[in-house]
């Protein structure tokens, strides 16, 4: 990591620690792993993050900030509400299938024996999702699409599916694909 800028530093252990959650049957991933796949010390690492865990919320705040500007910009862009739903839970799929160690965050695998917190938050992340496609699906029930008493079910359900990919995903190491039959089921769920 020589002759790189702090910022880039920080960059680049986050970067390795994402791609060391892409080998699920790997080994665990400790602070000793990550300095040496960075061929650092541990204390190197330490003067970029004060503990693992800061290490996790610096991914989770990536997670969260690629996320929700990508729902925003959907929202933006996507007048009807079914198509912004549609785009969300395609959006929140293709995210896990390009991002597998990103993935192991989403479900929470990365975070066992981490600090509680990491996992609350990747709840709140979890809710807010479904907020935003309870917030399309209510804006498809304003436009005429979709009934307004549904509109909370269907999201928890997108969510539900969108969450059970990325668990499928994972658990399967990888190999199979979370958007794999997705518009075909979406179009049940929104249909």
């Amino acid at each position: 990591m020589a002759n790189t800028k702090p910022g880039e530093r920080k960059l680049q252990i986050l970067q390795t620690l994402a791609e060391m959650l892409e080998h699920p049957k790997g080994e665990k991933v400790t602070t000793a792993a990550l300095a040496a796949k960075l061929e650092v010390s541990e204390a190197a690492l330490y003067r970029h993050f004060a503990s693992k865990a800061q290490m996790f919320e610096g991914l989770i705040e990536f997670i969260e900030s690629t996320v929700f500007g990508l729902i925003n910009q959907i929202n933006e862009q996507q007048e009807n509400g079914l198509s912004q739903a549609q785009a969300i839970a395609g959006m929140l799929l293709n995210f896990a299938e390009r991002n597998p160690g990103m993935t192991r965050v989403l479900i929470g695998d990365a975070l066992v024996n981490e600090d509680e917190r990491l996992q609350l938050r990747m709840n709140q992340f979890i809710e807010r999702v479904e907020m935003a496609l309870r917030q399309s699906l209510r804006l498809a029930a304003t436009q005429g699409q979709a009934s307004e008493a549904e509109a909370v079910t269907r999201a928890g359900m997108i969510t539900s599916l969108v969450v059970g990919r990325w668990h499928r995903f994972a658990k399967s190491g990888f190999k199979q694909s979370p958007t794999d039959n997705v518009p075909a089921q979406l179009a049940i769920l929104l249909g």
